[in-house]
């Protein structure tokens, strides 16, 4: 990525009508974490995963 702050408002922001583009729309108060499908022997929710928080 390259960032150019004279075009950044060009290529990132845009006009938009929410009530134009969508039929409906929902807001979400409140989230949790995600889960994995296959959970395995492995997994244990109450323990921070291996990549918190940088190592990815």
């Amino acid at each position: 990525m390259i960032y150019r702050p004279e075009s950044e408002r060009v290529s990132h922001y845009f006009k938009a009508s929410v009530a134009e583009q969508f039929d409906a729309v929902f807001h979400v108060d409140e989230t949790r974490a995600v889960e994995p499908l296959d959970k395995g022997e492995l997994w244990r929710p109450e323990e921070m995963p291996d990549t918190y928080p940088f190592g990815v």
